[in-house]
């Protein structure tokens, strides 16, 4: 995972390096959560496990975030009630969360039958001929700092990852909600 971009935030190269991870799985893959630690943190109270993790002491130790894949996210729950069920412990410094969904183009909001179920309104995007394949990333320190990453699935490639801060809103402050109290 050494192709984010070295001049890039810690927070913004650890989004790059889960979407390289996802993106290496394939498409059609679950959403996956992970916590975000202090890498030099995690160097000193942790060392057995940083070594596991491949952290050498050659890296950057001051800033720099290890994202850590949590267990699977379950399947029978809705993505924000699961998410609403989460606390962290003090050393997780910031979460991030991958997940693959069908998007609309902005013209097509036009065209949205009004009145339909959850349910009727995701069959109605999934056979939408401008439909579009997409897998964001959006990771959020307890600071507040939020950034996110999103791959189109037709144009999977590493130099067409679009990153931001605020691409997805309403999973950043879903995110966000796992760390107040």
């Amino acid at each position: 995972m050494s192709n984010t971009p070295m001049a890039a935030s810690p927070l913004t190269r650890a989004v790059l390096e889960i979407d390289e991870y996802a993106s290496g799985l394939g498409w059609d893959q679950p959403a996956r959560l992970f916590a975000l630690v202090d890498t030099a943190r995690l160097r000193a109270q942790e060392p057995s496990l940083a070594a596991q993790l491949g952290l050498g002491e050659a890296e950057e130790t001051s800033t720099g975030l290890t994202p850590i894949e949590q267990d699977e996210i379950p399947t029978d729950k809705a993505l924000d009630e699961f998410l609403a069920t989460i606390a962290w412990p003090d050393a997780v410094v910031g979460c991030a969360l991958t997940v693959e969904r069908l998007m609309l183009p902005p013209s097509a909001e036009t065209q949205v039958p009004q009145g339909l179920s959850d349910a009727k309104l995701a069959k109605w995007v999934s056979e939408h001929p401008q439909r579009q394949e997409v897998r964001m990333t959006v990771a959020v320190l307890r600071d507040g700092a939020r950034e996110s990453a999103v791959r189109l699935r037709e144009k999977d490639s590493p130099t067409e990852v679009l990153t931001g801060s605020d691409l997805v809103p309403g999973l950043a402050e879903a995110l966000t909600a796992t760390f107040e109290d």
